[in-house]
C-alpha cells in the first residue's frame, strides 16, 4: 500500500515507527480508544502479525487511525487486540466520519484489499457517544460475523449480590481470613495459579506469557494491575485487571483448588467491585466459546450473580467495493 490523496483532501498513510509519538498522542485524546491502541501495547506481539495500521488525514491534520494487520487480501482491525475499529477525535461530526470511512474503503479497494474486518470497541469503553461507524456499517451492508456477550456491572446503579452461593463464598473467605493484595509482581499468579489451572482444565496457555504481561505492565503501570488472594501468605487465587478511563476489565481470573474450596474468587470479586466502584463499568469479560456461538453457562451465571448484565461485542466484515453505497446519503 502507498500513501494516497483521496477525495476532499483526505490522505491515508501506513503507520511507520517514526510516527509513534503522533499516533500515541492522538489515541490518548480520542473519544473511542483505550491504552490497548497505544503502540507500546500493540507492538509487543509485532512478530505474530503483519501490522498495517493506518493514519487518516484531512488537510494534513490527523483525524482518525485504524489499528490493523493485513492477511492476504483482507485487512483486520487488529487481530492481536481484544477490540478495535476506527479511532476518532473527540470533536468529529457524523458527516466527517462518513467521509473518513468512505475514503478508507475506497483506498483499500484501490490497493486490492477486498474485505475489511472490524472488531468494534464495546460502547462501555466510549468516552463520548461514538456509534457513527455502527450506522455506516449498516449503510454499506456489512455483515456480522461474530457476536459475543460480555457481562458488566453498571456502577451508577449496581445490582446487589443476591445469590446465596456468592454470599456464602464471601463469608467463607472471611472465615478463612483470606487477604487480597494489589501487587506489581505477576510471577506468583502466573506460575502458581493461572498457567497450571488453564493447563489442567482447558489444556491451554494464557494469551500473554509472564514475560509479555511484565513488559506490558512496565509500559502501563497505571492500567495493568494484579490482585492476588492469600491464605497464610500462600497465593490461592487472583485476577489481572486492565483499567481504562471508563472501565475496569478482568483480563484473567483464576483460582487453584484451595482457592475454590475457600471461596477465594467470591471474596476477591466482592473486594474488586468495591475497589473499582468509581469506574463507570466493571467488565467481567466474555463467556463465549466457538466464535460466539456457544455460551459457558456456569461462567455466565457466576458473573451475573455479582450483578453483571450482558452487552454485545460485535465483529463485522464489509466489502471495500461497497464504499459507493455511501454516496448521496443526505437529503
Amino acid at each position: 500500500m502507498k500513501q494516497k490523496v483521496l477525495e476532499d483532501n483526505y490522505e491515508i498513510k501506513i503507520y511507520q515507527a517514526s510516527q509513534k509519538s503522533s499516533w500515541d498522542s492522538f489515541v490518548k485524546e480520542a473519544k473511542n480508544a483505550t491504552f490497548l491502541f497505544q503502540r507500546d501495547f500493540m507492538d509487543y506481539h509485532s512478530d505474530r502479525f503483519a501490522d498495517h495500521s493506518l493514519l487518516i488525514y484531512k488537510d494534513e491534520k490527523l483525524v482518525a487511525v485504524l489499528p490493523a494487520n493485513i492477511l492476504n487480501s483482507e485487512l483486520y482491525s487488529h487481530q492481536g487486540l481484544s477490540y478495535g475499529g476506527l479511532v476518532l477525535e473527540k470533536k468529529i461530526t457524523f458527516e466527517e466520519t462518513l467521509q473518513i470511512f468512505k475514503n478508507l474503503l475506497a483506498f483499500l479497494k484501490s490497493e486490492n484489499v477486498t474485505v475489511l474486518k472490524l472488531k468494534l470497541l464495546p460502547r462501555i469503553y466510549h468516552q463520548l457517544p461514538s456509534d457513527e461507524i455502527d450506522y455506516l456499517l449498516f449503510l454499506v451492508k456489512a455483515s456480522i460475523t461474530r457476536r459475543d456477550i460480555t457481562s458488566c456491572v453498571f456502577n451508577e446503579k449496581p445490582l446487589k449480590i443476591a445469590s446465596s452461593n456468592r454470599l456464602r463464598g464471601i463469608k467463607k473467605g472471611e472465615k478463612n481470613e483470606l487477604q487480597v493484595r494489589e501487587e506489581i509482581n505477576f510471577k506468583s499468579f502466573w506460575n502458581e495459579v493461572l498457567e497450571p489451572n488453564l493447563k489442567q482444565v482447558h489444556n491451554q496457555k494464557p494469551v500473554h506469557s509472564l514475560e509479555e504481561i511484565e513488559l506490558l505492565h512496565s509500559h502501563f503501570p497505571k492500567n495493568i494491575k494484579q490482585f492476588n488472594v492469600y491464605k497464610n501468605d500462600q497465593i490461592i487465587a487472583g485476577a489481572t485487571i486492565f483499567e481504562t478511563v471508563m472501565v475496569a476489565h478482568t483480563q484473567y481470573i483464576s483460582a487453584n483448588e484451595e482457592g475454590r474450596q475457600m471461596g477465594g474468587l467470591d471474596f476477591l470479586f466482592n473486594h474488586l467491585l468495591q475497589h473499582f466502584a468509581f469506574k463507570k463499568h466493571f467488565d467481567f469479560g466474555i463467556s463465549n466459546e466457538a466464535q460466539g456461538m456457544k455460551v459457558n453457562k456456569g461462567l455466565l451465571s457466576w458473573k451475573e450473580t455479582f450483578g453483571g448484565r450482558s452487552i454485545v461485542h460485535d465483529f463485522y466484515e464489509v466489502k471495500t467495493a461497497n464504499h459507493q453505497l455511501l454516496n448521496d446519503i443526505f437529503l
